[in-house]
């Protein structure tokens, strides 16, 4: 694919339309409790002012379903970049689109900056309406990606309004996520071990067949390993399971058994009789789980056996977590694992925003080469898949 990159583009005193991945979480309206995101586009829009754009920033936050709800709007989120940047106003229209915000486009200055608001108020963004993603494009000259995490989505902002813009290109944000996931796929020294955890088996198939192309061993834990856990036989008691994809589950392991591909599965839990924080947890011997209870973290062999694996490692992607890492008496096995990674010396990929928010509690950030901002998006990737809003950069 043949990219251009914004270091690559001609920006001074151009209108530029920069998509960014603004979705933050909040833990009350209007307080976001996380700003990762916001901090993540801050190279690209600092670049992009320091080269004397004139800045319209673009994001969704939240699922508003179409409707002007305001608890999803963006103004806490402009008024923290505005925080960040430190000397720059950061305009907030009241809409995306229409006559008013035209206006204010057009009279931006170089260097200035103004955040449009929430895009999916409308619901032509995510039908990527033509006629919506015309008005989007009618406010620059210049289109930059620097959002990974939607780039998985054909949105009238991170695709359909692309073909309307007469320079397209991509953020540093966008260069880091392509080169970190391209090399995990292309070139990953070996040995290459992929971690696999969180709760469904099915948003993860297609991860772990093309995975078995390129790995060298697959560590699976979390909920989903206990669909394959029954694949093989065993007991899960009332752990959560996707009965309908057993026989595939089944497959994949004959599959990589046939392949000499080692799949590591529980060999212990953490169990307890309900998903509570407040429950007794206890540990199995084996990997059964007893009837009545439900396996909610992986137990101490489980770890020795998994951490053994990743500390030979010399490439690793990490999706997942592998237990209830959100309730205490379960988030060991997770926080052993995200330990395990960051002393490992080894190029590591961690993608997703549980196993990121893993990483983000055990305070390992810095010791992981690449954090992925996108999950969905990292794990179509990884999957193979071509995704919409980077196919729309290619020239």
């Amino acid at each position: 694919m043949i990219i251009k990159y914004i270091d690559e583009l001609q920006l001074t005193e151009q209108r530029v339309f920069m998509r960014v991945d603004f979705n933050v979480a909040f833990s009350e309206p209007g307080v976001i409790s996380d700003d990762t995101r916001i901090r993540a586009a801050l190279p690209t829009i600092r670049y992009a002012l320091g080269q004397k754009a004139k800045l319209i920033l673009a994001s969704h936050c939240g699922r508003p379903k179409g409707k002007r709800d305001m608890k999803y709007s963006l103004k806490p989120i402009g008024e923290r970049l505005a925080a960040l940047l430190e000397d720059v106003d950061v305009l907030m229209p009241e809409d995306c689109i229409g006559d008013a915000v035209k206006k204010l486009s057009q009279d931006l200055q170089p260097g200035q900056i103004m955040l449009l608001e929430n895009l999916r108020f409308h619901e032509e963004e995510t039908a990527n309406n033509e006629q919506f993603a015309k008005q989007l494009a009618s406010l620059a000259e210049v289109y930059i990606n620097d959002a990974f995490g939607t780039a998985h989505r054909a949105h009238a902002s991170t695709s359909g309004m692309v073909q309307f813009m007469e320079t397209k290109g991509a953020g540093f944000l966008m260069r880091k996520e392509i080169a970190a996931l391209t090399q995990l796929l292309d070139s990953p020294e070996r040995p290459f071990v992929g971690v696999l955890g969180g709760a469904k088996v099915s948003d993860k198939l297609g991860v772990i067949e093309n995975l078995m192309n390129i790995c060298d061993s697959l560590i699976i834990g979390g909920g989903m390993s206990y669909t394959f856990l029954a694949a093989l036989g065993y007991s899960v008691g009332k752990s959560l399971l996707e009965k309908e994809k057993i026989h595939q589950a089944k497959r994949i392991l004959e599959r990589a058994d046939t392949r000499k591909i080692p799949i590591l599965l529980p060999v212990d839990h953490v169990v307890a009789s309900a998903c509570d924080a407040q429950a007794t947890p206890s540990t199995t011997e084996d990997a059964s789980v007893p009837d009545g209870m439900m396996g909610l973290d992986i137990g101490p062999k489980t770890i020795s056996n998994f951490c053994e694996v990743i500390s030979q490692a010399k490439t690793l992607f990490w999706n997942g977590p592998l237990g209830v890492f959100e309730l205490a008496p379960f988030a060991n096995g997770t926080l052993k694992i995200a330990q395990t990674i960051a002393k490992t010396k080894c190029m590591s990929v961690v993608g997703g925003g549980d196993s990121v928010a893993a990483i983000m509690k055990s305070g390992l950030a810095d010791k992981i080469s690449h954090i992925s901002t996108g999950g969905g998006a990292s794990l179509e990737f990884i999957e193979g898949k071509k995704l919409p809003g980077i196919v729309a950069l290619e020239s």
